[in-house]
Order: C-alpha cells, then structure tokens, then sequence
C-alpha cells in the first residue's frame, strides 16, 4: 500500500549502521507509522535502521529531509517457505517530493536471510546497485517463492486484486504556505512540456495567488507481473485566491516516453490528467 505524509524543513538524523554491519538490527517499535512522519522523521528511520546507511551521500540526504512530503510504496516481494524456516525479500521505494516539484527516491531493500532471524535492511539510490543486492539476497533463498524475484514468478492474481481494491485515492487535507506561490505557479507551468495546458487566463490569474499546497494523489494501479520500471504520479497543486476561491492544477508525472525520459504535464482538470497517463500508457504498451 502506498503511505503518504506531508512536511517539511531539515530534521536531524543519524546515519546508519557502521561497515561491519553491526548495528543493522531489527526494527524497532516506531512510535509512529510512516503515514504519520515528516520526511526528515522518515529519511532518520531509515538511516537508523539500514546496515549501509553510510554509502548514502550527505548532500542528498540534506534535499531528502527538506522535502515536502513522502510515499512509501512496494516495489516487489519474495517468499520461500519450504526451508527451516520462511525466507522473505521486499523491496521498498521511498518518494520524495522537493519544493521545486522534482522527486527523489531511496529503494529499501528488506530481508531475513541473514543467520539471525530477523530483517535486515540496505538502502540504494539507483537501479543498478538495488539490482544486485537483490541477486544476492534471492540467491541466498533459493528454489521457488512468490512475488517477481524472477521473470517465471507472477504476483497472484488473487492477491494484486486485493491490493488494488484495498488502495484507493487518498486526499490530503490542505494546508496552504503564503510563501511564493505566484513564483510556484511560473515554475510549475513552465515545467509542464504538454501543449493543452492551463492558458494565460490561468496563469495571470495564479499570480495574485495568496498561498498553495501540493499533494500526492495515489491512485490504484494494477501494476504487470515482474520488474515494473513505469513511473506515473499524480500531484495536485492547489492555490488559494483573493475572496478565499481555490484553484487546482494536475500535474502527471511520468516516463511513458519513448525514450524514457521523466516529463512533466499540468492539466487544469484531473480528468484531463487521468485520461493522458492511460493515453501515454496505450501508446507504450504498458497497463495502469
């Protein structure tokens, strides 16, 4: 299920677990669950607990804990339950939306395939070094299991159905920041690469914007058997006028190019928003 929490400004945080792996250890009670921490809180807790937290550079972790607001969302799984004792593998990624709109992600590696039995995690910034951790740990598990660890391995259709009927949209309650929202809205219009957008009748009235919010609006998703590396998101940016009307703009998020590329479109409606993603998506060949 995907988890988002709104916040913002720099946190402190410890890094996490030394070389020799040993303070990788189990995950302690958290008094509060990932919806309900700011992103520093989440960038700290996942430090805290990851046995490799010392390979992530500092300066990205100074942009991740002044992020806006974060999501947490499973990436793939993997069981095998007819050793000794079950063996699991999931993967995590962790979203971050920054203040100039970018996103930022950290892929969470957790694990019970060490000697003790407990989870143990890693972090990883990119694809490629997530990749190979992951080789290594389904190596150490061996045979069969469930999930995409492989390409013969398919997600239960039973189970993606639950998933997706479990998580539906979420809306944030809005809390609107008076800090530069003309500024936000020229920097989010001049991002948008679509060319049906909000006209200059939307943009003129934007700059007399009092305050804005940004939120991540998680859909259901039925995401394809095996490595899934389409990337959507939808944000809805709300800007508060003179006399207390509200104006929003959708921004869709994705990489439904034919080169891959992460682009940015804004739409005045989230239909219009929904109806492009299924529209790039049709034109790749790929499922929503």
């Amino acid at each position: 299920m995907a988890k988002t929490r709104a916040g913002g400004g720099e946190g402190e945080s410890g890094r996490g677990g030394e070389p020799d792996g040993s303070t990788g250890s189990e995950r302690a009670p958290a008094e509060q669950t990932p919806a309900e921490q700011t992103p520093a809180e989440q960038v700290a807790e996942l430090l805290k607990r990851a046995q490799n937290g010392f390979e992530i550079g500092e300066p990205l972790l100074d942009r991740l804990r002044t992020a806006l607001m974060h999501q947490t969302e499973l990436r793939s799984y993997r069981q095998r339950n007819d050793g000794r004792r079950p063996l699991r593998c999931n993967t995590y990624r962790h979203i971050f939306l920054l203040a100039d709109g970018s996103s930022l992600v950290l892929y969470e590696l957790e694990h019970d395939t060490g000697p003790q039995e407990r989870f143990l995690y890693e972090l990883y910034t990119d694809d490629g070094a997530l990749d190979a951790a992951e080789r290594r740990v389904h190596d150490r598990i061996g045979g069969g299991g469930i999930g995409p660890g492989s390409e013969s391995e398919e997600l239960p259709a039973w189970l993606a159905e639950e998933l997706l009927l479990a998580m539906g949209p979420t809306r944030p309650r809005r809390e609107y920041v008076s800090e530069a929202s003309p500024d936000h809205a020229r920097r989010l219009l001049r991002r948008a690469e679509n060319a049906d957008g909000p006209g200059e009748v939307v943009r003129e009235l934007l700059q007399g914007a009092l305050g804005h919010h940004i939120a991540l609006i998680t859909k259901p998703r039925r995401r394809a058997t095996g490595r899934d590396a389409t990337w959507c998101r939808f944000y809805e940016h709300a800007f508060l006028l003179e006399g207390g009307g509200e104006v929003s703009l959708w921004e869709l998020e994705h990489n439904m190019t034919a080169d891959g590329r992460l682009v940015c479109e804004v739409y005045l409606d989230e239909a219009e928003a929904e109806v492009a993603a299924d529209r790039h998506a049709r034109a790749q060949g790929v499922e929503l």
